[in-house]
């Protein structure tokens, strides 16, 4: 099937639905199995945002690359348009590369440094038929103008650009085929924070004139806040919490988001809040069922050695936990609240 010519779907632009990723490693004749991703469920609706979020190791750029078709998923499904990407063969495959894109991590290991960057963003071109190569100079010209690089850039290679010009490229890239979906992993963790705050409002500028949706992979609670419509709190393959981005800065439902949120730096010292420590790392509930996040979580009780359910506690706002009507009744979401602040980045 042609993604590219099926019909907008009044269903969500993509549905993720029971996806999993174990990765099975053999030593001393003993099997052992990492539970990369566990069982996600997700709706991205088209033009919209959707950030994932956790520590290092709960499994963001897996997901993400399992989306993207980049991984093989061990179970579920993943619809683009109501189409099951994974079931797609390579003409399918192909024409849904035109759709779906990613921007990576590492702006310095993303390009190959003995391509001009007029070469690097021509590649997709070439691949998907585009046989006129005045057109393709035209389509590179409109990309470096897009991304805010001058026309001179392309007859320049990588090494000879900063970090964030870098990426400025890796976006106009992704750009080439005219996408509508674009999976973004950690597109600015590697930049400092005015190029950061440069790239955030070009993603979303692009986003408004272009259409664009964007499933955002970050562990910087700063940024999400500025450019998410939805966030997904992630923790050791599992979503613990989903909610419309104003709703989880304002009022987080599940403790490792309320964690997550306290440990990011507010502007203003003198604004008190509740101060949440985490003990120990990541991998403290990967193994003995249950909660995965009840070796760390100060509200852990006996129930918390059966997995909870992930369930609707509120319109809009999904969680995996068994003690959150009492943890977050009125009384105590006024005094247990992080005090969050906005992220301050300004236009660049």
């Amino acid at each position: 099937m042609n993604v590219s010519e099926t019909s907008l779907p009044t269903a969500p632009l993509l549905q993720v639905r029971g996806l999993t990723k174990h990765f099975v490693r053999k030593s001393l004749g003993q099997r052992h199995v990492t539970k990369a991703v566990d069982g996600v469920d997700l709706d991205i609706e088209a033009g919209q945002t959707l950030s994932l979020v956790g520590e290092s190791g709960s499994g963001k750029t897996t997901l993400g690359r399992m989306v993207m078709h980049l991984l093989p998923a061990t179970s579920g499904t993943v619809l683009y348009r109501d189409v099951d990407i994974f079931k797609l063969k390579s003409d399918g495959l192909k024409a849904l590369r035109r759709e779906m894109q990613i921007v990576f991590q590492n702006p310095y290991g993303a390009l190959d440094p003995r391509q001009s960057i007029e070469s690097i963003i021509e590649e997709p071109l070439i691949i998907h038929g585009v046989k006129d190569a005045a057109e393709r100079s035209r389509t590179v010209t409109r990309l470096l103008d897009m991304v805010g690089m001058p026309a001179a850039a392309r007859q320049r290679y990588p090494h000879q650009f900063s970090g964030g010009q870098r990426q400025r490229v890796g976006i106009a890239r992704a750009l080439a085929l005219n996408p509508s979906f674009i999976v973004c992993d950690e597109p600015v963790s590697a930049l400092d924070v005015s190029i950061k705050a440069q790239i955030i409002n070009l993603l979303l500028q692009l986003q408004k004139e272009l259409n664009l949706t964007y499933l955002f992979i970050s562990h910087d609670l700063s940024v999400v806040r500025h450019i998410s419509d939805q966030v997904a709190v992630m923790y050791l393959g599992q979503l613990v919490e989903l909610a419309p981005s104003i709703d989880l800065y304002r009022e987080p439902l599940h403790p490792y988001t309320e964690a997550l949120l306290a440990a990011a730096p507010i502007p203003d010292p003198s604004r008190a809040r509740r101060e949440v420590t985490l003990k120990g790392d990541i991998a403290l509930g990967a193994a003995g069922g249950g909660c995965r996040f009840r070796q760390r979580c100060e509200f852990a009780v006996a129930a918390c050695s059966e997995e909870p359910p992930w369930q609707q506690w509120r319109p809009g706002r999904w969680a995996r936990c068994w003690r959150i009507e009492e943890i977050r009744s009125p009384s105590a979401i006024s005094t247990s609240a992080p005090v969050v602040q906005p992220c301050g980045l300004g236009a660049g």
